[in-house]
């Protein structure tokens, strides 16, 4: 269907005089408690010391036997589990859920289940299919939350991949499908057909053992997505590393085909693109294209990416091009392009292409607003914006007070399962961490407000 700017803008409007900025300047913090900006501001200043997030795991080891589980455990729920975290039982969850509707804000559940790449304990069907039980909880609880809640727009929660099918598979099918003329064998169509049917998959280029795992993997696959369909919830998958993203590519053009036509009100299925990586803007470009071919709903999460020392690390050893941006201006360079490249194509096929605006970026959240009152696409549109819980709150509460579709990613469980995660996480986006610097200053700037009582700030 294709939106004309006409209607859209007599939907939309920012502002009937022109195009005004948001200010991120701290005034939303006017929102939150004393406590809860102190929390937050000692923990992205721990956060940002780069040996805590280096040997953050020998560090909470240490912890545990010097003080043992229980004050060791409560240390965290104080600080980095509290700030991070939404909780470990349904109620917990459905608190933090109700604290962020009650800013503007609304959920993205993850499920802080992965596999640790090359990882020889983490394998067996047992394991993928645990985690896949996990995954049909995650879309239930996202599902439930929102409903005790009242509507509050899509159902979105985060999948991933790697979770349900092996990398050392995924490293196989990358081979596969970047070799010239890829493999018919694995066409998205082929794939699709087989978790649609059930039947068995024969692929000759995999032996019996990867056939069979691709088989339960696609099967895994096919379940959550069917269950996110009955229950409303959208999927947006997570890139990974560059090593297996085409693999993962593969996988949710074959779900696509299933789940993201039209007639099944798609997409359930949404693709992440990182911007850190040369090849992202004609891969996307190219995508978006085929997907409008085919008649498909196109969903895009779009993110500058968190594995950048690792992939740079891995091209060094195997003598590999390095398949990352040389720097951060040249990723943000790309991070715009394909921001731009989206936004046009939401204007022109609306709801058929929705789009996260994933960054903790001001100047990419600027852009964002501004084109999208420039091409009249209405603040409850295709449009939202994704942070992480516990940061850029400046931006977030910004946003959602401006009326905008804004999702905290929310990790929830218990701290065995997600302190690993959330190390992992902080490892991967430690130049996120150390960029946090202006949102430090201005929790410091609110905080000294309130202490020196110099009045109630203003709400912008």
């Amino acid at each position: 269907m294709l939106w004309t700017c006409r209607v859209l803008c007599s939907q939309a409007g920012p502002s009937a005089g022109g195009w005004k900025p948001l200010s991120f300047d701290g005034g939303a913090f006017h929102l939150k408690g004393t406590g809860e900006l102190t929390r937050a501001l000692l923990v992205l200043r721990l956060c940002a010391w780069p040996p805590l997030v280096t040997h953050g795991l020998a560090l909470q080891a240490w912890s545990q036997r010097l003080l043992g589980s229980q004050l060791s455990g409560a240390l965290l729920r104080a600080s980095i589990y509290g700030q991070f975290v939404a909780g470990e039982t349904t109620e917990e969850v459905r608190g933090c859920v109700q604290q962020l509707q009650s800013l503007g804000l609304r959920p993205l559940l993850a499920v802080p289940t992965e596999e640790e790449p090359d990882s020889a304990v983490k394998t067996g069907e047992a394991w993928y299919e645990g985690n896949l039980s996990a995954m049909l909880r995650c879309v239930d609880l996202s599902r439930g939350l929102l409903e005790s809640a009242g509507p509050t727009g899509n159902i979105l929660m985060q999948l991933k991949i790697t979770a349900l099918l092996s990398t050392q598979l995924c490293k196989e099918l990358t081979s596969r499908v970047r070799r010239p003329g890829g493999s018919l064998e694995l066409s998205p169509e082929r794939l699709a057909e087989a978790m649609d049917s059930g039947r068995d998959l024969q692929v000759s280029c995999l032996n019996v053992e990867q056939t069979r795992h691709l088989q339960a993997s696609l099967s895994r696959l096919h379940r959550v997505v069917q269950h996110a369909r009955a229950q409303h919830v959208r999927l947006l998958v997570d890139a990974e590393y560059a090593s297996l993203n085409p693999a993962l590519s593969l996988l949710v053009a074959a779900l696509a085909t299933r789940w993201n036509s039209p007639r099944e009100g798609g997409p359930w299925v949404w693709n992440t693109y990182q911007a850190y990586l040369k090849d992202t803007y004609e891969r996307l470009r190219r995508d978006a294209e085929a997907a409008d071919r085919a008649g498909l709903a196109f969903g895009v999460k779009l993110v500058r990416g968190a594995y950048l020392d690792k992939e740079r690390e891995v091209a060094r050893l195997q003598g590999t091009e390095d398949p990352t941006q040389p720097d951060y201006k040249a990723t943000s360079q790309s991070y715009s392009r394909c921001l731009e490249l989206m936004l046009t194509q939401v204007s022109h096929r609306g709801p058929m292409c929705p789009l996260m605006v994933a960054s903790h970026n001001e100047d990419s959240v600027h852009q964002a607003t501004k084109r999208m009152w420039e091409l009249g696409i209405p603040l409850d549109g295709p449009v939202c914006f994704g942070q992480l819980l516990g940061m850029c709150d400046h931006v977030s509460l910004a946003l959602g007070q401006a009326g905008y579709a804004v999702y905290k990613s929310i990790p929830y469980g218990s701290l065995e399962e997600v302190i690993p995660y959330l190390i992992r996480r902080a490892q991967e986006n430690q130049s996120v961490l150390r960029g946090a610097r202006r949102e430090q200053e201005l929790l410091s700037q609110e905080l000294r407000r309130r202490l020196l009582g110099r009045g109630l700030r203003v709400p912008h």
